[in-house]
């Protein structure tokens, strides 16, 4: 009959007895292990007989099995010696998974302290880790879930160890949490979750269990992937209007901006407000002359003034013509001093001319124009 490994270390726990010193000074003595690494720990307080002032420690193992058949040849393998850490790695030491062992560990003082021993069955004490790798695949309506296996130190899967390893399996809507997460027990590596809802995320973590021992790992990290598979009508309608808003938005948005820099433009180069009519005709003018001095004088105000002039010197010589015949003086035609009389009648007149024309240049000096939108504009005329 073969015995398991937890039943073996039960045993040997009755049969074999080791005498433990308790004036080692040594405390909390223990083994961390996760699969197939171990590490012994220990703590211990200062001691003034320690040699140099600076502790050491010596850690050995025994197999328990190997005592228990062959007691005279009981040989114990030191994995750690004269070490100042209080820890001591076992992983490389050769340990079996099955295998039942004695460690043990003391601190060289002068003498050397006692020796304080634990049993450690790797089978039953070491702790279980979660799966090394888990990696999600979507499709439709289903979440394709592929588990690799714990890792030894050696990177073998823990499965060639522990046979019976299962796999809990809990997954749940992205947004819900995992206190809402449905579980799945399995022993395979690849499982599908089926019936699920399309288009959603779901999260999935995973965690390492055997049952035997009731060891149960961590969790591993939590993995999150969308489910696939075709979009309800209502949906595309729903995109397709919001598409079509967005579009149009857009694009009344494109029209409002083109709008306002049209009129932006037009305002500079096509103002609302005019200018003034007779503004606008002085500016578009051909003359060189600023518009805000004076007119120049015309030609035609001394024309005016003497075909006046001319209009006026008609009845003043109407009245000399008159007052010779009066006087009987003989006409310019009909006499032989008609160039004397002609000579004083034109001494005459001009005088007249003269007088008339100065009045008149005179009362011209002063020229009132009034523009086109009522204002009076007083010029001299030179």
């Amino acid at each position: 009959m073969k015995l398991r490994g937890s039943e073996v270390c039960v045993s040997l726990l009755v049969c074999v007895s080791l005498a433990l010193a308790d004036g080692s000074g040594l405390q909390n003595v223990s083994v961390v292990s996760l699969n197939t690494q171990y590490v012994l720990r220990w703590a211990w307080a200062d001691d003034p007989h320690t040699i140099n002032g600076t502790p050491t420690f010596t850690a050995q193992y025994l197999s328990a099995v190997y005592s228990r058949r062959a007691p005279h040849k009981q040989v114990w393998r030191t994995v750690c010696a004269d070490v100042q850490e209080r820890r001591c790695d076992f992983t490389d030491a050769g340990l079996s998974y099955w295998g039942i062992y004695l460690l043990r560990v003391r601190v060289n003082t002068a003498p050397p302290s006692d020796w304080t021993s634990i049993t450690f069955c790797p089978d039953k004490d070491a702790d279980l880790g979660p799966p090394s790798s888990v990696k999600l695949t979507s499709g439709e309506g289903d979440l394709e879930i592929a588990i690799d296996d714990p890792l030894t130190s050696n990177n073998e899967s823990m499965r060639t160890l522990v046979q019976d390893m299962q796999y809990v399996i809990q997954y749940w809507r992205r947004p819900e949490g995992y206190q809402t997460a449905e579980v799945l027990k399995t022993q395979n590596n690849v499982v599908t979750l089926s019936a699920l809802d399309r288009w959603t995320w779901y999260c999935v973590r995973v965690q390492s269990r055997y049952d035997f021992y009731n060891k149960r790992s961590v969790f591993s990290n939590t993995h999150c992937a969308r489910t696939e598979g075709l979009a309800p009508y209502w949906q595309i309608c729903l995109y397709f209007l919001l598409s079509l808003a967005l579009t149009f938005l857009l694009a009344l948005l494109l029209w409002f901006s083109f709008y306002r820099v049209f009129k932006s433009v037009k305002s500079i180069f096509y103002p609302n407000v005019q200018l003034p009519h007779h503004i606008q005709e002085l500016w578009l003018s051909d003359s060189e002359t600023p518009h805000l001095l004076p007119p120049p004088r015309s030609s035609s105000v001394w024309d005016q003034l003497d075909v006046s002039a001319e209009t006026d010197t008609i009845p003043d010589r109407q009245m000399s013509s008159a007052e010779d015949q009066d006087s009987g003086v003989p006409s310019r035609h009909g006499s032989g001093d008609s160039g004397f009389s002609s000579t004083e009648e034109d001494s005459s007149v001009r005088p007249l001319r003269s007088t008339h024309t100065d009045h008149r240049c005179k009362t011209d000096t002063l020229h009132r124009e009034e523009m086109h939108d009522g204002t009076l504009e007083i010029y001299a005329n030179s």
